[in-house]
C-alpha cells in the first residue's frame, strides 16, 4: 500500500529555535528518527512537511534546513511557517520562500492566535497573496475557531485550504470517551460547504493525549467524511506530536512514575486505525491515503514512484535510541 502523510513534523532543537518543546518531544526528530518510524503496511511511503513551531525568525531556515534532508526523508511538499497579517513583510516572506521550489503552502498557526484574527483585513489580505501564488494554506484551529476558517473560506474563494486535526474536537480517552458535539459537527458542515475547504484525518491521539482507541475516534472520522465526503479527506500522522503518551503495553522501558513516554508503533497504529475504518465504510482507502493529498498540494510528479516499490524494514525508533 502506498502511503503519503500529509502532516509531518521534524525538529532539531541542536539547529532551530523552539519556545514551546518540552518532556518526550525535547529531543531530536529528524531523518534517523523517521526512518525507525516506519509505517508497517507502507510499501511506498513519501510526506508533507508541516512547519514545526519555530520562532518567527527561523521560518526560511527551517525550509532550508527540510530541503538539506528531503530526498533522505521522502519529503515531497513543505508547508512553511509564515504570518499572514504583516503586510508588506509578510509579502518579502513569501517572495523569500518562494526560492525554495518545494514549498507548496503554508501555515499561520492560528491556535495560539487572538480570535478574530483569520478574518481580519490584513489577514485576508496575506491569505489573497497565498492563493496568488497558487500555494495552499494549512489552517490549524480550536473547535471553536472553526467558524472563523469557515468565514476566511468565502472571503478568499480562491485559496485551498486543509483543516489540521478536524479542528481539535474534544474526544476523551480510551477509557472515557466522549462524543462529538452538536456545535463541533455543525461548525465542520459549515465549514465543508465551502468547496475549497479540506480536512485531515490527523491529530486526534494527541488530542486523546497518546491513551486512544479506533472505537472511540471513529464518530470523528465519519463526521468528517459526512461533511467533506471522501474525495476532501487526507490521512497524517502528526509525527511526532501524536505519538506521546502512555507507555504502550510491554514496553520494558515504561517510566515508574507513569509519565508520558515515546510510542514506538504509535504512527503505525493511527495508519491502521485510519485504513480499517475506511475499509469498513467502503470508502476509497487510496484517495484518502495518497490521492487526496497528493492532488491538494499538487505534489504529484514529486510522489510519482512505482506503487509496488518495495521499502526496506528499519528496527524500531527506541531500538536505535537504546543501541540495540
Amino acid at each position: 500500500m502506498r502511503v503519503l502523510d500529509s502532516h509531518l513534523h521534524l525538529w532539531s532543537p541542536s539547529t532551530l529555535t523552539y519556545t514551546w518543546l518540552e518532556g518526550p518531544l525535547a529531543w531530536e526528530f529528524a531523518a534517523l528518527e523517521i526512518e525507525h518510524s516506519p509505517i508497517d503496511v507502507a510499501t511506498v511511503e513519501k510526506s508533507v512537511f508541516v512547519q514545526a513551531g519555530t520562532i518567527e525568525d527561523d521560518f526560511l531556515a527551517e525550509v532550508r534546513w527540510v530541503v538539506e534532508q528531503a530526498d533522505e526523508v521522502g519529503v515531497v511538499g513543505i508547508v512553511a511557517g509564515a504570518r499572514l497579517d504583516r503586510g508588506t513583510d509578510t509579502t518579502a516572506h513569501l517572495e523569500g520562500l518562494a526560492a525554495e521550489p518545494l514549498v507548496v503552502g503554508v501555515r499561520h498557526d492560528l491556535q495560539i492566535e487572538p480570535d478574530g484574527l483569520a478574518v481580519s483585513a490584513a489577514f485576508v489580505t496575506g491569505a489573497r497573496e497565498l492563493a496568488a501564488r497558487g500555494w495552499t494554506f494549512d489552517a490549524c484551529v480550536r473547535a471553536a475557531q472553526l467558524p472563523e476558517i469557515a468565514r476566511l473560506a468565502g472571503a478568499v474563494p480562491e485559496l485551498r485550504i486543509v483543516l489540521d486535526h478536524l479542528g481539535k474536537p474534544e474526544v476523551g480517552t480510551a477509557d472515557a470517551p466522549v462524543v462529538p458535539t452538536m456545535e463541533w459537527v455543525r461548525d465542520l458542515d459549515d465549514l465543508a460547504r465551502h468547496p475549497n475547504t479540506w480536512c485531515k484525518l490527523s491529530g486526534l491521539p494527541a488530542e486523546a493525549g497518546g491513551d486512544w482507541s479506533a472505537e472511540q475516534l471513529d464518530p470523528f472520522l465519519d463526521a468528517a467524511a459526512d461533511a467533506f465526503g471522501v474525495e476532501r479527506l487526507m490521512w497524517g500522522s502528526d509525527w511526532p506530536v501524536s505519538v506521546i503518551g502512555p507507555a504502550e503495553e510491554g514496553d520494558p522501558y515504561a517510566p515508574e512514575d507513569g509519565s508520558p513516554t515515546y510510542q514506538p508503533t504509535a504512527r503505525s497504529r493511527w495508519a491502521d486505525a485510519v485504513i480499517a475504518w475506511a475499509e469498513r465504510r467502503r470508502h476509497d482507502v487510496d484517495a484518502i491515503m495518497w490521492r487526496n493529498a497528493e492532488e491538494f498540494y499538487r505534489v504529484g510528479q514529486r510522489s510519482a514512484v512505482p506503487v509496488d516499490e518495495p521499502r526496506p524494514r528499519r528496527g524500531g525508533f527506541l531500538g536505535w535510541l537504546r543501541g540495540e
